[in-house]
């Protein structure tokens, strides 16, 4: 495997290659520059959705987004609904990128998959951007043009993209409680009462819902990109396969879950991705500042949203941990994950108790 480079691009892991050739035929002629020989890449980031970059030729790349190997939930991993959003998307909303093809043939990968145009920037994981690292205000103006970001999205006039039955905002908070609740029932190794704790706390505290907008579903740092010369200027989002219609503080909610600030407890820095344990980047309590004063909503109940939010990411992760345990996948990264979903099932019963975030 080669070295990673600015990009985040690898060979093509060993058990997440694909029959190249097979794809090859299969795309000749449906898109500008597939006559042409095909090279692929894999993007080492992520640790759910697989994502290769597809270059032909000189001068034609797309990027090709399946779900993980193994079994996954389709409802997390669809493809159809992550190209019908992005197909429109871009026309409201710019840092969406624009996807060209979808296929839901499973002969030709082996599981449904489409194509979108490649964007250039940095993303930010563990590490800050070495372009940015000379910006002592890079963390704030990155931080910042997130949040704006995100209140622009959910600013977006669904109805006029024709994505009005994406989804039902009319009951998406129970439904959310509920269905991460059946998601770890399918996913879980053991039993864990701190998880029925969460569970229970959830139920009986759902606010009434006041908003409805798009819903990403997985709004975080490392789902961003930024411009290569300039850390205030955002030029991409990623991770559109669960977008939806629904509450927009549930976005907020996962935004402060996989955030990171510098006092945060050793379990909690551990979980997230930022850069430098977020040491520069707005505080939570600056987020929602500047989110309420970008989208005018009322924050009151965000304790609620960010419970819900550790409780929808110990499912995710453990969802990637069991098809670790189980074979599906021999991305080492994945060990440690059962961990992780420990440290949050801990985190969520102290924001619950009153504390932690």
């Amino acid at each position: 495997m080669t070295a990673r480079n600015e990009f985040d691009l690898i060979e093509t892991r060993p058990d997440e290659r694909f029959d190249e050739a097979r794809l090859q035929a299969h795309l000749r002629g449906r898109l500008p520059g597939t006559e042409a020989a095909m090279r692929v890449m894999q993007f080492a980031g992520g640790k759910a959705n697989l994502t290769y970059l597809l270059q032909f030729g000189e001068g034609y790349e797309y990027v090709l987004r399946r779900p993980p190997l193994g079994p996954y939930a389709p409802s997390a991993h669809d493809m159809g609904r992550e190209y019908r959003v992005l197909s429109v998307l871009h026309r409201a909303f710019k840092l969406a990128p624009r996807a060209y093809y979808f296929c839901s043939d499973e002969g030709v990968l082996g599981a449904p998959f489409f194509l979108m145009e490649r964007r250039y920037g940095l993303v930010a994981r563990g590490e800050m951007p070495e372009r940015y690292r000379d910006d002592a205000n890079a963390p704030r103006k990155m931080s910042r043009a997130l949040v704006d970001a995100l209140a622009d999205f959910h600013a977006v006039d669904y109805a006029a993209l024709g994505l009005s039955e994406l989804g039902r905002p009319a009951g998406f908070i129970a439904r959310q409680v509920d269905g991460w609740k059946r998601r770890w029932a399918a996913a879980k190794l053991g039993e864990d009462a701190r998880v029925e704790t969460i569970y229970g706390w959830l139920s009986e505290n759902q606010p009434e819902s006041a908003y409805s907008s798009l819903v990403h579903n997985d709004y975080k740092l490392d789902n961003t990109m930024y411009s290569l010369d300039d850390p205030a200027r955002m030029v991409a989002v990623f991770d559109w396969d669960m977008c939806t219609l629904g509450d927009p503080l549930s976005d907020v909610g996962m935004l402060l879950t996989y955030w990171t600030q510098p006092d945060d407890p050793t379990l909690v820095k551990a979980i997230g991705t930022m850069p430098e344990d977020g040491a520069g980047f707005f505080s939570r309590a600056e987020i929602l500042a500047r989110y309420g004063e970008k989208s005018g909503r009322d924050l009151a109940n965000m304790r609620f949203y960010h419970v819900l939010g550790v409780f929808r990411l110990l499912v995710i992760l453990q969802q990637i941990y069991v098809r670790y345990v189980r074979g599906f996948t021999q991305d080492e990264r994945f060990g440690s994950l059962g961990g992780a979903v420990d440290g949050l099932a801990q985190w969520a019963i102290e924001i619950l108790e009153g504390g932690g975030d």
